[in-house]
């Protein structure tokens, strides 16, 4: 089959497109023809490589997918040629964590793109419990870049930092595909959404998915903007995952017993804390990491619903994977970027 794949860390230059061997499907398994995959900036640290994580060579990057179901395997419910998307997030169902609806907290949680191989190939196969039915809704283009996001955004916002109606909260990058998703999702829950933007072409497109106010990074200090914005009082709480670059910021414009949700840590690993601020405004710091099985569901309905929508940047062929890392790595896409792979 076709796929890409890279047989060394680094730049995208090692993004290599060509033959790959087919995924080996056991008893166990489905087999699906992957029409779509999508692009996380997961996706980047793992070509660059992950200390301390153990990563397959060669190595097929990718996380999300939607496709055909070409097999079934063991799965009643599933059928051939059923439109489906495949769960980044994979833990089995007879770990403890699966069955409390805690999925990402086991040491055993994996990741596909990560521990397993991805999803930029024309074929995958996994678990039925993975695999996803989904609708005729949206294409498979828009299918392929929803479920880590929408997942880790569920995750961060509903879980983690139980978003409330009448709260304020400030999302970061609204151009980058989990902040669209965080937009809708805040507005869906009744707060007041902030977000900030590097273009007019993203404040455009914060404004169409809800975000009552933008701030544009480069040229403001979103934390002093914030306090103008809310009369001094800051926000309730900040979706966060950029990492050091915002850090600081964001511990000052959150209100007394605000909370920090984070799931990423795009600018850099490591960001220093000021203790006796953090702790005079009780304020929280939450760590999230991606979500459940349960919570993907949940999430998809909300898409299924309309009540979120995909936000699709570009289309590139699967072939052009190297321009679509580049493109990421730029911060010039507005949502997702999509790899069309077979249609």
């Amino acid at each position: 089959m076709k796929a890409v794949f890279f047989e060394k860390h680094g730049g995208s230059e090692v993004l290599q497109y060509g033959d790959f061997h087919e995924p080996a499907l056991s008893s166990t398994e489905v087999l699906v023809e992957v029409k779509a995959a999508a692009l996380n900036h997961l996706d980047i640290w793992v070509r660059k490589g992950m200390p301390g994580v153990p990563i397959p060579l060669p190595h097929i990057p990718g996380s999300d997918a939607s496709g055909i179901v070409l097999d079934p395997g063991p799965a009643k419910y599933l059928k051939k040629g059923m439109r489906v998307v495949i769960s980044p997030g994979q833990l089995l169902p007879h770990h403890p964590e699966f069955l409390e609806g805690r999925d990402s907290y086991s040491p055993e949680f994996k990741v596909m793109g990560l521990q397993t191989q991805g999803t930029y190939c024309e074929k995958v196969s996994v678990h039925p419990q993975f695999v996803v039915p989904v609708s005729d809704r949206y294409s498979f283009e828009e299918w392929a870049g929803v479920s880590l996001v929408g997942v880790t955004a569920y995750h961060m916002l509903v879980t983690r930092a139980n978003v409330r109606a009448g709260e304020t909260v400030l999302v970061h990058a609204a151009g980058s595909g989990v902040g669209s998703i965080a937009i809708q999702l805040a507005k869906s829950l009744g707060a007041k959404v902030f977000t900030t933007v590097g273009s007019p072409e993203k404040a455009k497109t914060a404004k169409m998915l809800g975000a009552d106010e933008v701030i544009f990074y480069r040229e403001k200090n979103f934390a002093e903007e914030i306090k103008k914005m809310t009369g001094g009082q800051g926000v309730d709480v900040v979706f966060e995952h950029i990492g050091p670059e915002t850090w600081q910021k964001n511990l000052m414009c959150l209100a007394r017993g605000g909370r920090m949700v984070t799931c990423g840590a795009t600018s850099g690993p490591k960001a220093e804390v000021e203790i006796r601020f953090l702790f005079s405004k009780q304020l929280s710091i939450l760590g999230s990491y991606m979500g459940s099985q349960k919570e993907l569901k949940a999430a998809l309905e909300l898409f299924e619903k309309g009540v979120l929508k995909p936000v699709v940047d570009k289309v590139l062929p699967l072939s052009d994977a190297r321009l679509a890392h580049e493109r990421m790595e730029a911060r010039l896409n507005t949502g997702k970027i999509i790899l069309s792979v077979t249609r």
